[in-house]
């Protein structure tokens, strides 16, 4: 049985979602998510409509290159206690607005619920493509103001794998900037201390393009196994490579599938299988 939550867009996407899931069990057969897509679809466009009838200004903070291509965004949402409450769970995203420009952006929320309630910031993990609203993004300075909407989506559920005795497993899958959301779920806690067998399947194309690399550490300490995988490596590269589904599937070592818990957060192939069962085994 699954359990799924809307898509999740990449920063510098138009509003093409990308899936995140939350997988209550994890069947020993291919996974395929394809026919939740349209529901999930149209409750998340729904979402956009209600929500973003509220545009607040706010500063940048800082703008920081994260890896190549990407880069960290952290905005000041303390002037707008409203808004900086409206972020309650990880996997939540919004809509940011520039002046003169037409077409907001979507962006996943990088950073946990608590770091607003404490400090008053987003974070953001922005990819910057030519042409697009995230690259005029990424291209300012402290100070410059910018809107946003309020938090829209519904988020990460981890009730779905509580209590941690019940799901001893979680898997975590992440490509590119996907990690984004990611980064929110493991640092604002789901009990992975609590559980023997928590792995996070991290793909990029290199070492370069990789993000949160000096985060890594941290997440380990929490409980969190991190499993880089790169689908372009070096030569001297040793870890895994190819794609996260592949690296998975190498690894196998699922010793309870009803008490495993999934996560994805990326590229659409992730998450649906080839006539052929070729992507999950």
């Amino acid at each position: 049985m699954s359990v799924s939550i809307p898509f999740l867009p990449h920063a510098h996407a138009r509003p093409s979602f990308l899936p995140m899931s939350i997988l209550r069990r994890l069947p020993l057969h291919p996974l395929t998510l394809r026919h939740h897509l349209p529901r999930r679809r149209f409750a998340t466009l729904a979402a956009v409509r209600q929500d973003t009838s509220v545009w607040t200004p706010t500063p940048i903070s800082s703008i920081e290159p994260a890896a190549e291509s990407l880069f960290h965004v952290s905005i000041d949402v303390s002037e707008s206690p409203d808004l900086a409450s409206s972020h309650t769970l990880p996997g939540q995203y919004l809509q940011l607005r520039l002046p003169d420009v037409e077409k907001p952006s979507f962006l996943a929320i990088a950073s946990p619920p608590s770091l607003a309630a404490a400090s008053g910031v987003f974070e953001f993990l922005v990819k910057s493509v030519a042409g697009s609203t995230a690259e005029l993004l990424c291209a300012l300075k402290k100070g410059d103001v910018v809107e946003l909407s309020q938090v829209i989506g519904n988020g990460f559920n981890v009730d779905k794998i509580d209590p941690p005795e019940d799901y001893p497993t979680v898997l975590i899958f992440a490509t590119g900037s996907g990690i984004s959301p990611i980064r929110s779920l493991i640092e604002s806690g789901f009990g992975a201390y609590k559980r023997p067998d928590v792995r996070l399947y991290y793909g990029a194309r290199n070492l370069r393009r990789m993000a949160y690399q000096d985060r890594f550490k941290d997440w380990e300490s929490s409980g969190v196994k991190v499993v880089p995988v790169l689908s372009q490596p070096g030569d001297s590269w040793t870890g895994e490579s190819g794609y996260v589904q592949a690296a998975f599937a190498r690894a196998k070592q699922i010793h309870s599938p009803k008490g495993t818990g999934a996560v994805l957060c990326g590229q659409r192939q992730m998450t649906e299988v080839d006539e052929k069962g070729e992507n999950w085994v």
